[in-house]
């Protein structure tokens, strides 16, 4: 009871730092999602990521420090570097490529298999819910086999980031995590 007092009290003057991880295969949205997050609007001419992007936003009393990296083959073995000190991993999914979905479910499965990333909370986003034949939660989740990760904490949504739809469940999901050490400032 006390603790929770504290963290009202504190949550009243001190915003909430919350650093993610945004990862998944090229092509399925993670830049629009964060462009979508950012300024809560489509962009059209969204080009592919070459390494990584960085960037931060702040959502009521949550600053988002967020890192889009890239989805290509070449990029894929950095991801356990940004994942390792983030306070969720956010993996999207282009949810309407469903020729994609088995690499997909394996790059998730071996990023998982790091020790470094032990515990650190998985969000999966089924992105493009807005494309006809899109997968949706139920089929997503048995699809990506996520409910083999027993180590973390795991949600996954169907979202259209290009329509903002669930993007309001998903940042109601972030601001329910705790970070490691970086509340307050």
């Amino acid at each position: 009871m006390f603790k929770k007092v504290i963290d009202w009290v504190k949550n009243l003057f001190w915003s909430k730092e919350i650093e993610i991880s945004i990862i998944g295969l090229q092509n399925a949205g993670k830049t629009t999602f964060v462009n979508t997050l950012s300024t809560g609007k489509f962009q059209e001419d969204t080009i592919p990521t070459i390494g990584f992007n960085h960037r931060t936003v702040k959502k009521g009393g949550v600053s988002i420090k967020m890192w889009d990296l890239g989805g290509q083959p070449r990029f894929r073995e950095s991801w356990e570097k940004y994942c390792r000190t983030a306070d969720v991993i956010i993996y999207i999914v282009d949810s309407a490529d469903l020729g994609s979905l088995d690499i997909s479910k394996t790059q998730l499965h071996q990023l998982l298999s790091w020790p470094s990333l032990a515990g650190i909370p998985l969000l999966v986003l089924g992105n493009k819910n807005d494309i006809n034949g899109a997968l949706g939660e139920e089929e997503l989740v048995k699809v990506m086999e996520l409910e083999k990760i027993k180590d973390r904490r795991v949600a996954c949504y169907s979202v259209s980031a290009k329509n903002s739809v669930n993007i309001d469940i998903t940042l109601k999901w972030l601001s329910s995590i705790e970070t490691k050490n970086k509340k307050g400032k």
